[in-house]
């Protein structure tokens, strides 16, 4: 109700604005400056945006109850319908800026409609602008493939949402792994990533991201959990717990859980804000919720991280204010850590993580919620990183890669993301640390999990439902 008052209030000001633009001004308002109406973005902004978000292109996850043909659209803007909170403009706007602001709509429509893919892959074989590859199968028989990291001698170690560990050899040959965590596998939650020790050659150390739980009265609760063993064959010894994220919560969603060493040997798990934005549990640093964490690799917490003397804060905590986020991966160029994130409804964002600094969610979101209204009127604040690059509408992106070696000359030191929505593989051209173009790969080849890099220099990729992990095999062009 407040916000078709606020609507409402709008239209009328500007219907007063256009009555007195041509008549003597009450001296109360003769200073005031007009806005601009020149152009149907600048209307859109002005009048829609609060309540349909402000990118345009958000209307393509809308559900259309009146229709959404130009002709609807502009009975729609027109007559309005104040009984399900879309007022009249047609008194506040000439009928060519509403058919002007049909159009933009309309235009937003098809951008957003991009990712639609209705045709299924009819072969292995995949042609891009620049490189054709073909898929080899490498795993299958799997649920939810949801990390993957390769060993030194070439096998392949996979993670299953449902709790399972598998090492994949030659062949397809899959071999269950015994002594992983107990998971909690549930809504979003179960077996998630894994990761070698830099120094796993020496070590053996493995690590497992993954939903623990706990039972506390009559309440089951979860958090995002890290543990550490060491790898002996297809067996798991020495385990212990690294990490627990705190705290524990009833949701079974956003557990973030993405694993990724840096050069200097430190660890940093992803967290995410466990569905509870209110209060604003990512953007306080006295939890764990919604924040990219900085360890050592025992668990230990570094004495430089940036809020180890902060009074009440986490020590583990590197950055905050993030959502969801499900893909890690460092630039081999910069040596920097890049990161991604669901964002609501649009808004998935990729970013470059820096020590100490506040992504911004939920004060800021390119985003908006799943119900259609609007989150937070704000994509921009002081204080606060803009992402490096971001997505309307929502991709669901998880996994994320560099590009690196000779195999793909095209797309070397370009990144590359799953889409778990729209079920291909998006290729990200990335000039000076910036996202500049973007590619489709792979349409329709279903829930694309992860993406990563190959110690023989492929291009793996896996996907869910049900489950298989492929080789992408260059083709020579003929």
């Amino acid at each position: 109700m407040i916000k078709y008052i606020a609507i409402a209030s709008a239209a009328t000001m500007l219907l007063l604005i256009r009555q007195t633009a041509t008549e003597p001004m009450p001296a109360a308002v003769s200073n005031s400056p007009l806005p601009a109406f020149e152009t149907a973005q600048n209307n859109y902004k002005n009048f829609c945006s609060s309540c349909h978000g402000e990118k345009v292109e958000m209307f393509v996850d809308r559900q259309w109850k009146y229709g959404k043909t130009k002709p609807d659209l502009i009975k729609s803007i027109t007559g309005g319908y104040p009984d399900n909170g879309m007022p009249s403009w047609g008194a506040a706007l000439k009928p060519k800026e509403i058919e002007e602001l049909a159009d933009y709509i309309l235009e937003g429509i098809e951008k957003g409609s991009k990712y639609s893919f209705a045709a299924k892959p009819k072969s292995n074989v995949f042609a891009s602008a620049e490189l054709t590859v073909k898929l080899d199968t490498v795993a299958s028989g799997l649920s939810s493939p949801w990390g993957m990291v390769f060993l030194p001698d070439g096998d392949l170690i996979v993670t299953d949402r449902t709790g399972e560990i598998y090492r994949v050899g030659k062949n397809q040959q899959k071999t269950k792994v015994t002594g992983g965590p107990t998971v909690l596998a549930e809504g979003q939650g179960g077996l998630l990533d894994v990761e070698l020790h830099p120094k796993f050659a020496q070590n053996g150390f493995i690590y497992f991201s993954y939903s623990a739980f706990k039972t506390e009265g009559n309440d089951k609760l979860s958090t995002t959990a890290v543990m550490r063993a060491k790898l002996e064959g297809t067996t798991l010894l020495d385990q212990k717990i690294i990490f627990e994220a705190q705290p524990y919560l009833k949701t079974r969603h956003h557990y973030g859980s993405r694993l990724e060493f840096d050069r200097s040997g430190f660890l940093y798990v992803s967290v995410g804000d466990r569905g509870q934005h209110v209060p604003l549990l990512p953007q306080s640093v006295e939890n764990d919720c919604g924040k990219i964490h900085r360890l050592n690799d025992d668990g230990n917490i570094p004495a430089d991280n940036p809020f180890v003397k902060k009074d009440k804060a986490h020590g583990s905590v590197f950055s905050y204010g993030h959502r969801n986020p499900q893909g890690t991966a460092l630039n081999p160029a910069t040596g920097e850590l890049w990161e991604h994130e669901h964002g609501p409804r649009g808004g998935d964002e990729v970013n470059i993580i820096k020590k100490e600094t506040n992504y911004g969610w939920p004060v800021i979101s390119y985003g908006i919620n799943y119900d259609g209204t609007v989150l937070t009127p704000n994509t921009a604040k002081p204080g606060m990183a803009q992402p490096n690059h971001y997505w309307i509408p929502s991709i669901g992106p998880s996994g994320m890669t560099f590009v690196t070696g000779n195999r793909y000359p095209a797309w070397k030191g370009d990144l590359l993301v799953g889409s778990l929505r729209f079920k291909y593989l998006n290729r990200c051209k990335v000039q000076n640390g910036k996202i500049v173009k973007e590619e489709i790969l792979l349409q329709n080849l279903g829930r694309l999990r992860n993406v990563q890099m190959g110690n023989d220099g492929y291009i793996y990729v896996s996907v869910e439902d049900p489950g298989y992990v492929f080789r992408l095999v260059p083709v020579p062009v003929k």
